[in-house]
């Protein structure tokens, strides 16, 4: 079993946090990783910066950029977490977008990430078709979960199909604007996260864009396995530094 799917089968909500590789500094990923498991983090999503987001608000696109000019890049941040395993055991979740992938060679990314101990993709530039067509096969063959995204404009077809070709979460993304963290969730949100649970998907759900704060992952996770909290994450460790992440998470957890 993918360490995904063994942490989804635990009777808590989770928390995921998402940062972005190579940020603040170039050499801070792993000792990132390694506070965030030790401070009760769940899962961590590790965003392979990229020139061109689509998704991703100003922070995200922000800490992207300092990244590239740090000198991240993917066989940098490939050699960073090569022994990342015999340091953390949580899920741990590439998030980028398909062309670095593409440029590296699909194949031998795979084989790459299943060498290091990675358990699955974001990659929300892929059509759920294409990955299914030509991709899923190679997926399959590493032990590589890939994770949808669905937004409330997202129909319930396509929701369900999305559902059929995946074996870990169905990412929700909370609206469909970009990511970034807002005060609290609306009806139209929260009728949303009901509307998803009433499709009883085989895929638990995580919730992610919007959360910042004890409130919002309590209001994420009422019909939800879990949320995503990113650009607070990435703003509090830019403006703290990483030393605190204990606190940071602990003032969601506790």
């Amino acid at each position: 079993m993918n360490r995904i799917q063994a942490k989804l089968e635990e009777d808590k909500k989770l928390l995921s946090i998402y940062f972005s590789a190579g940020f603040p500094e170039v050499n801070d990923t792993v000792e990132i990783i390694k506070r965030l498991e030790k401070s009760g983090v769940d899962m961590i999503e590790i965003g392979l910066p990229f020139s061109d987001p689509l998704a991703d608000g100003p922070t995200i696109q922000a800490s992207s950029t300092k990244a590239l000019q740090n000198g991240m890049n993917t066989a940098l941040l490939f050699k960073q977490l090569k022994d990342i395993r015999k340091e953390v055991s949580i899920p741990l979740i590439l998030m980028g977008y398909f062309n670095p992938m593409l440029q590296y060679g699909v194949e031998a990314f795979c084989e790459q990430c299943h060498e290091i101990g990675i358990d699955g993709f974001i990659i929300p530039d892929l059509p759920a078709q294409v990955y299914h067509e030509e991709y899923k096969a190679i997926f399959d063959r590493y032990g590589l979960l890939n994770i949808f995204l669905i937004t409330p404009q997202t129909s319930n077809d396509r929701i369900q199909y999305m559902d059929s070709i995946s074996e870990g979460f169905i990412y929700m993304v909370s609206s469909a604007s970009t990511t970034g963290a807002q005060s609290g969730f609306g009806h139209t949100q929260q009728d949303y996260f009901k509307r998803i649970a009433d499709l009883n998907l085989k895929n638990p759900q995580i919730v992610g864009f919007g959360i910042s704060n004890k409130e919002t992952f309590v209001q994420a996770t009422t019909h939800a396995k879990g949320a995503i909290i990113g650009s607070a994450f990435i703003k509090y460790i830019d403006a703290q530094g990483i030393d605190k992440i204990d606190e940071f998470v602990g003032n969601i957890l506790n």
